[in-house]
Formats: C-alpha cells, sequence, structure tokens
C-alpha cells in the first residue's frame, strides 16, 4: 500500500522540486549580478528550504536537530554519513549561519542541472574530478583557502558513495586531512543522518512515502592530541552509534 501510495505521490513531489529549481535559477543569476556572494547565497538558502519543503507532499518527515553549542565565524568541517540525493538540502539549509560549501563530483557541475549546477559552479563548492588526483587536490585546497580567509565551512561525506542500506561504510581520509592541513584550527563536526535511504527505497520512482527522517549535529570533536586518521575514526564511530545503534 504504501509503495502504491508513492506512485501517487511521487508526482507530486518531483513537480514541486522540479518547479522550484526552475524557480530559483534565474533568482540565483540575478542574485549574483546584481548583489554578489551574499545576495546569491540567501536566494541558494532560501532554495534549499523550499526542495525541504518538498518532502511534506510525500508526508516525510524532516526532522533538523541542530547544535547551538558550536560557534559561528570560524571554519568547521562537517562531516557527515550519506543516504540519499536528499540528504544536501536540509544541511545547507538548517546550517546555513555556517556558509558550507560542499565537495562535489564535477559530472554535477557540468550537468546543467537548473539551480543545482549554477550554484556548484558559482557558490564556492568544491568540483573534483575522480579522476584526475592533481584537479582534485587543487579544488579542494581552492576550498581549503576560502574556508581560511572568508570563514567558511565544508560538508563532506566521506563514505564517498551513497548506502542503499543504511549501512555505514568506512570513512575516507582524504579530503578531511587536505581541509585539516590548511585549516588547523577547524572545528571537526560530526552530523549523524538516519532515514533518508528509505525515501528512495523503491528507486528514484516511486518515492516512499511515509517516512521519518532526521539530521542529527552532533558535538564538536576534541582533535587535541589525534592525528587525521584517529578524527576521522572517531567521527565514524560517534555517527555509526547513532545511524546504527
Amino acid at each position: 500500500m504504501r509503495k502504491l501510495i508513492g506512485f501517487i505521490l511521487s508526482p507530486i513531489f518531483y513537480i514541486c522540486f522540479s518547479l522550484s529549481l526552475l524557480l530559483f535559477h534565474p533568482l540565483q543569476w540575478l542574485c549574483l549580478k546584481l548583489g554578489g556572494y551574499k545576495a546569491h547565497k540567501k536566494s541558494v538558502d532560501l532554495l534549499n528550504g523550499f526542495l525541504v519543503a518538498c518532502n511534506y507532499t510525500l508526508f516525510n518527515r524532516t526532522q533538523f536537530i541542530d547544535n547551538k553549542n558550536i560557534p559561528a565565524g570560524r571554519p568547521i568541517i562537517f562531516v557527515a554519513n550519506h543516504q540519499s540525493t536528499f540528504d544536501i538540502p536540509p544541511m545547507i539549509y538548517f546550517l546555513r549561519r555556517y556558509h558550507g560549501k560542499f565537495i562535489s563530483k564535477i559530472e554535477l557541475a557540468k550537468a546543467g542541472i537548473p539551480s543545482i549546477s549554477f550554484n556548484l559552479v558559482h557558490g564556492g563548492a568544491a568540483n573534483i574530478d575522480r579522476k584526475d588526483a592533481k584537479q582534485s587536490i587543487a579544488e579542494i585546497l581552492k576550498l581549503a583557502n576560502n574556508m581560511k580567509t572568508k570563514n567558511w565551512s565544508a560538508f563532506i561525506f566521506p563514505e564517498g558513495t551513497r548506502t542503499k542500506t543504511g549501512k555505514m561504510k568506512p570513512f575516507s581520509v582524504g579530503g578531511i586531512a587536505t581541509l585539516l592541513k590548511k585549516n588547523p584550527e577547524a572545528l571537526v563536526v560530526p552530523i549523524a543522518i538516519k532515514g533518508s535511504y528509505l525515501m528512495v527505497r523503491y528507486g528514484m520512482f516511486p518515492l516512499r512515502p511515509f517516512t521519518s527522517m532526521s539530521w542529527e549535529v552532533l558535538d564538536p570533536i576534541n582533535t587535541s592530541g589525534l592525528n587525521v586518521e584517529e578524527i576521522v575514526k572517531y567521527a565514524e564511530e560517534v555517527i555509526k552509534q547513532r545511524v546504527e545503534g
């Protein structure tokens, strides 16, 4: 029955999602041209608020558990597990005060997806070519430098790919190591994402309705005396405890 309802509601979700992307594409362009980074960022934040709201067309619950103990005005590396394409809008919207940028595949930046590709190209993301290690490192270093000079933050999924079962994959160190090398004073903050893989349990169509999903911002990791491998391992363990425990 749930899958049948998904067939009925998924077109409504995708219409709302697509209209949001189409509406905000020219708005992003206008904001960037007339108001620069600050205006463009506000348009991106608002877009992602709309994308989060699209979940309600499926009667899905999006619970974001914020952490008010995390200071603004300094670089932060948000480390999260990855369950679905729809993990991203809540992180951008609810943590907008931290100016978080994603490390993304260059294919998405070049795909011409309304709003999304434009933001990846012009919004400060690190768009990496996984087949070109030199280019990837250069992109991450550019983001790391912006974190240092502009107090931006970074969102990173160290699993590399999305899980289909909810079971986490091992975290890789690479991207986090590069960011920390340039920003040794950056906070490392884990985010535990739960339940969003269920939304795409049947694939991208139909989407699964009546699904509870949560994003929980955990306490910053005390990195004192830890090397990068230990920091990443600790982040993996505390996230796994929340997601699978």
